[in-house]
């Protein structure tokens, strides 16, 4: 699979608003947010590390992400490579109020899988459409 294909099988309807299930990552990936907000990690290493983070901080959101939108996809002079500007939306779970953030991620793709995400997430926007 191509770096978009992968992008696109990991944002899928049922795999934003199901189980965290990983199929597109490698064992060994590498996921960074380097604007992590306080208390957030910036960098996880493998995939089951990432999971069982993923997995908490599901469980943990006052909302449900439930829709993925796609402004850009960049491809880059790396055929592994790609950037991808996209739009999660979703809704908070005590109003019912929808609400979405603007993210940039970098993408590595190595034999259909997922070997480096790195993401830029607007934090703020992100702790708005928590309703924090």
């Amino acid at each position: 699979m191509e770096p978009r294909e992968v992008f696109e099988r990991a944002m899928r309807p049922e795999a934003l608003t199901g189980e965290v299930t990983g199929d597109h990552l490698a064992d060994d990936v590498v996921v960074e947010w380097p604007f992590a907000a306080p208390g957030r990690p910036r960098r996880i290493e493998g995939k089951s590390a990432f999971l069982a983070m993923a997995a908490a901080a599901r469980e943990a959101m006052p909302f449900r992400i439930d829709r993925c939108s796609v402004g850009a996809v960049h491809e880059t002079s790396d055929p592994e490579v790609i950037v991808v500007e996209y739009t999660l939306g979703g809704v908070r779970l005590a109003t019912g109020e929808r609400g979405a953030t603007d993210l940039i991620c970098v993408l590595r793709v190595r034999d259909g899988k997922v070997v480096h995400w790195r993401e830029y997430q607007d934090t703020q926007a992100i702790a708005q459409a928590m309703g924090a």
